[in-house]
Order: C-alpha cells, then sequence, then structure tokens
C-alpha cells in the first residue's frame, strides 16, 4: 500500500512569526511515522510538508504566486526557494533520526506549470526512490511558469500531480485541526467535527471551512479541500484523511489503522 502523507505548515511552524519552527513537533511526528512503518514494513509512504512561517511569508513579501517579471521578482523567486529548502532540511533531518530513509526531492526541479497549475511533474526519481527502500519527501516550492515564469506550488498540487504516476491507495492531511467541522473550531466552541465527508457534500460546508490561521499564499483551507474534491473526482478509489497532529500519538494510530474513525475522512 502506498500512503501520502502531509503535514501541514501551521502544524510544523508557527504561522504567526516568520521563520519559527517547530522542532519537538516536527521530532515526534518523524518517530510517530517510522514507529508505524517499523510495524507494517510493507506499507511504502511519500511525505510531504508545508511551508508555514518559512515559504509563505517571503512569497507574500515578493508576490511571486502572482508571477516573475523582473529582476527583483527572479530574486525573490530565488530567496522563496531557499527559505523553503530550509524547513524541509529539518524535517527530512528529524525524519532520519527517526530511521527513516528519507530523501528530498525539491518541486523547483521537477514540475512545469502553466498559468500557477502543474501541467507536468517528472515522477521518475520518486518512483525510483520508492523501488529502493526510500522515503521521498516533496513540499511547497516555486516553479517555473510558462505563462507567468515563476510561481509558488502548494504541497497539495504536487500531491496531486503524483497522483496519476503512483496510484496510493491513501492521502492524510495533518494540520492542528481534527478534520472538517460544520463551523470554524478555532472561533466556534460548538463546533462539531465531520466524521465523513463526500464530494457532493462540499458545496453546502464551504463558508464553514474559512481562510488558514497566519499567512497563506497558497489559499487557505477552502483552498486545500478544492484540490482534494478535484483528485476524488479523478480517483474515486483514493482514500483522503483529514486528522491533527497537535495530539500525540494520533498520527501513529492512524498509520497503524488507517480506516479507524479519526478526523474527518473524504471520499468520493
Amino acid at each position: 500500500m502506498l500512503h501520502f502523507i502531509k503535514l501541514g505548515g501551521s502544524l510544523i511552524t508557527d504561522k504567526n512569526r516568520p521563520l519559527t519552527p517547530r522542532p519537538l513537533v516536527i521530532q515526534r511526528l518523524a518517530d510517530e511515522i517510522a514507529a508505524a512503518a517499523r510495524v507494517h514494513p510493507e506499507r511504502q509512504y511519500i511525505l510531504s510538508h508545508g511551508s508555514g512561517s518559512y515559504g509563505h511569508v517571503v512569497g507574500k513579501r515578493y508576490r511571486t504566486r502572482e508571477g516573475v517579471a523582473d529582476a527583483a521578482g527572479w530574486r525573490g523567486f530565488a530567496e522563496t526557494g531557499h527559505i523553503a529548502a530550509q524547513l524541509n532540511r529539518l524535517v527530512v533531518a528529524a525524519l532520519l533520526r527517526s530511521g527513516l530513509p528519507a530523501i528530498s526531492f525539491p518541486p523547483s526541479a521537477l514540475a512545469t506549470c502553466r498559468d500557477g497549475d502543474i501541467v507536468a511533474l517528472h515522477a521518475d526519481p520518486i518512483m525510483k526512490a520508492l523501488a529502493n527502500g526510500l522515503t521521498p519527501v516533496v513540499y511547497g516550492d516555486v516553479a517555473f511558469d510558462e505563462t507567468r515564469g515563476g510561481v509558488i506550488v502548494s504541497t497539495e498540487q504536487v500531491l496531486t500531480a503524483l497522483v496519476p504516476d503512483l496510484q496510493p491507495e491513501r492521502l492524510t492531511l495533518v494540520g492542528l485541526v481534527d478534520g472538517i467541522f460544520d463551523a470554524d473550531p478555532m472561533r466556534d466552541a460548538g463546533a462539531e467535527r465531520i466524521p465523513h465527508l463526500t464530494v457532493d457534500q462540499l458545496p453546502e460546508l464551504a463558508s464553514a471551512f474559512g481562510a488558514s490561521h497566519g499567512i497563506d499564499v497558497t489559499g487557505g483551507m477552502m483552498d486545500k479541500i478544492t484540490h482534494m474534491a478535484m483528485l476524488l473526482d479523478q480517483h474515486p478509489q483514493l482514500r483522503i484523511h483529514l486528522l491533527s497532529g497537535e495530539i500525540p500519538g494520533r498520527l501513529q494510530k492512524h498509520l497503524l489503522d488507517p480506516a479507524s474513525p479519526l478526523g474527518t475522512t473524504m471520499t468520493a
């Protein structure tokens, strides 16, 4: 079984404080993934993470998401890629310490975009890594764009582009909030978690998703859920899970038994 996992930027960094990682959280999550992998060595993972207070802060300063047209913009493009890679190195280092043979694949070297969308992604190196027992790690990054010159691509965009070639059975988004709620749980104490959600239920719940807390140049929660819905339309066999990584042991329990009713499960 191939399982995609994304560690949210809001979870592994303090998104309200520039360039502020949460190293203890990062290491705990790495340890939980490694522990599950030791129990089920036959399962394969592609790991990923958001940029949080790293790439989003620099990307917003230079408006890289909107495109690159001059020398200052390309300088910002390079700086955004550099900062995003710094966080990636922290995540990969934690995974290696946990015992996972993690290897980084920067999307800037793999993806071609057109008007902000990934139109091609060179997946062969990632497939070779899996075939040799390695654990690939991708992340939100800059990418060259045929229309805009350069853009920022979200982790969800990268994972979505990998699905056709790799055909994962499950994709798990690990964030601060334990799934999808019928209201914003950060502001409404009475918000109730939705254990199971289908694509046709999304329009009536759109207003409840809101934006991510802190700076996010790739679109916030609604953008992430929309990407997942599009993915389910194209790959209805996929199971998508959203759960909290703030609760110690939660991710490990989910990986040991992905069918257990934790967080929210999205299906076609």
